[in-house]
């Protein structure tokens, strides 16, 4: 019974310890596509909606646009990225920064390094209160499991 108390907690970090990696690789993927200073100018294919939720949670929509582009190289690339802005729409020349090792993580949306920077540390804050209030609720089980041990049996 005591070991629920401890794998609960556990298996929460892990999943907040990989959101947390996540959010990161993207913003780096963001500030390594802003910083090369390579553009183009791109195509949106498509823009389409996903939505998930639903039932007793709320229902959450999201903007995602396909774009494609011609490298420097001369490599044709297609990408599709998420949360952008709702008046792009399928015929639109857009501007994409990108990297010249990795074009196929570009993106179409205007640098805002500042932006980027406070979301991507609200965002790791929450992560390691919520670690941190996992690690601290671990203590304190243990505390009562110690104690409840120091108490005589019947």
């Amino acid at each position: 019974m005591e070991a629920f108390f401890y794998l609960v907690p556990t298996v929460m970090i892990a999943i907040v310890s990989l959101a947390a990696v996540t959010v990161l690789r993207r913003s780096r993927q963001l500030s390594r596509a802003w910083n090369s200073g390579l553009t183009a100018e791109a195509r949106c294919l498509r823009a389409y909606t996903t939505t998930s939720g639903g039932g007793d949670s709320p229902v959450r929509t999201t903007l995602h646009h396909v774009y494609e582009f011609m490298a420097r190289d001369g490599r044709v690339v297609r990408f599709d990225e998420a949360g952008g802005p709702g008046t792009t729409v399928e015929g639109d020349i857009v501007t994409v920064h990108y990297v010249a090792d990795r074009p196929q993580q570009a993106t179409a949306k205007a640098p805002a390094r500042g932006k980027l920077a406070a979301g991507t540390g609200c965002m790791v804050v929450f992560f390691g209160v919520f670690i941190l209030i996992c690690i601290v609720f671990m203590l304190v089980v243990h505390a009562m499991f110690g104690a409840a041990q120091d108490f005589p049996q019947p």
